[in-house]
């Protein structure tokens, strides 16, 4: 009896799409089904990276999909310091997402409202009963349990807004924390608890995103609080207007942790484990987007083997990740055990002076060994005692929102 698809892929979000689209470019021949629980693919995201961020197979990968492209640089602004960077960004939009994946994939490989109930090696059940067959399952579904790792939570809301006129904002201002330290609750909102920016992205003349961003201990999103915040921001920076759109989410800040308990946790046997449940994440910016489009492209290169097989190969790929990505988490030990809420602000303002390059490559996940040694030389912008001890001392297990 013949299977309905050589990979049935579940989860139609970043991972997914990107896995199901390299599949379509580098091997046409096998049959792909791409399984997502909601209406549409991408869910309510944005996704931005810069372009050093991806290699040449990378960008090739996203060539399809229409983005937002600032290439006159970015701006980052803290109290007292604000500076001009000249690398290239660029912005996805999960609706852009859908359409190019609609137009690239075909109704015959994107199945969208289809919720999957289990899980094996051979296929999938759907929550309806149905039952589809493959030789290869790919998870990339949202959902991951995150408690045999350490940290802390990056807790944000955006807001797209049409403003009455032009805005004004010539770059992306990725990091503006000039901006007061407050708790991402309302739960006492004059107490700081927690290192606060504001994301902003000129969409168009009179289009812009605005995202309040929180480096934060507990991962609670008062939706009210964060609201009313971009409010406060809008007005004092001239940005009313008609809101489009929004996004929220509670992102896991990796410091530590076990990772194979971790995978375990997550897995089911034989089946290929991908994007952010699969640990294909940057552990300190939360970033997935260049993990994602590296995983897509190894695993369509290797698309024939069988899926037990190549669910070995893609997670001895995540092990290689977690070792390479080890720098990160100990500077997120150190972010949140060594300064204050209200002062961690501080140690992104001295990373910010760095050469750019430096800044892109610590974003990729690429940092050298010369550019790690960089990052903690010179004066530290925490004491070294709080250091040491904050290195010393193992964060709280990232129990929470998934």
């Amino acid at each position: 009896m013949g299977r309905d698809f050589d990979i049935a892929i579940v989860g139609g979000g970043l991972a997914g799409g990107l896995i199901a689209l390299a599949l379509r470019r580098h091997a046409p021949d096998v049959s792909v089904g791409l399984f997502e629980a909601g209406e549409v693919l991408g869910g309510n995201h944005r996704w931005s990276w810069f372009d050093a961020d991806l290699d040449e197979d990378g960008r090739a990968l996203l060539a399809p999909f229409r983005k937002t492209v600032w290439d006159g640089g970015y701006d980052v602004r803290f109290p007292g310091y604000e500076r001009h960077l000249p690398s290239a960004y660029n912005s996805l939009a999960s609706t852009e997402f859908d359409a190019a994946l609609l137009r690239e994939l075909g109704q015959q490989t994107v199945h969208c409202s289809r919720r999957v109930e289990a899980l094996s090696a051979t296929g999938i059940r759907l929550a309806n009963g149905g039952d589809v067959t493959a030789r290869t399952v790919i998870d990339c579904r949202d959902g991951a349990d995150w408690s045999a790792l350490n940290g802390g939570w990056q807790v944000f809301m955006g807001r797209h807004v049409r403003t009455p006129g032009p805005h004004g904002i010539p770059h992306p201002i990725v990091m503006d924390a000039a901006v007061p330290q407050l708790a991402p609750c309302a739960n006492g909102p004059d107490n700081p608890g927690a290192y606060r920016f504001v994301y902003v992205l000129p969409l168009g003349v009179d289009e812009v995103f605005v995202e309040d961003t929180y480096y934060a201990d507990d991962p609670v999103l008062d939706r009210s609080a964060l609201s009313g915040r971009i409010d406060e921001y809008c007005n004092a920076h001239g940005l009313q207007g008609e809101i489009l759109g929004h996004e929220t989410g509670v992102l896991p800040v990796i410091t530590g942790g076990d990772f194979v308990a971790f995978r375990a946790a997550n897995a089911v046997p034989g089946v290929v484990m991908a994007g952010a449940r699969g640990g294909f994440v940057h552990p300190l910016t939360s970033y997935t987007l260049p993990f994602a489009a590296q995983t897509a492209l190894a695993i369509a290169r290797e698309a024939e083997l069988p899926g037990e097989q190549l669910a070995a190969l893609v997670e001895a790929q995540a092990r290689r990740h977690w070792s390479a990505t080890g720098f990160y988490r100990m500077l997120g030990q150190m972010l949140f055990g060594a300064a204050d809420p209200a002062e961690r602000y501080r140690i992104f303002a001295r990373f910010y002076r760095l050469k750019p390059g430096l800044v892109e490559r610590f974003y990729a996940g690429q940092s050298s060994a010369g550019e790690k040694l960089r990052i903690l030389s010179g004066k530290p912008p925490v004491s070294v005692s709080s250091a040491v001890r904050a290195l010393m001392t193992q964060r709280p297990p990232l129990k929470g929102p998934s």
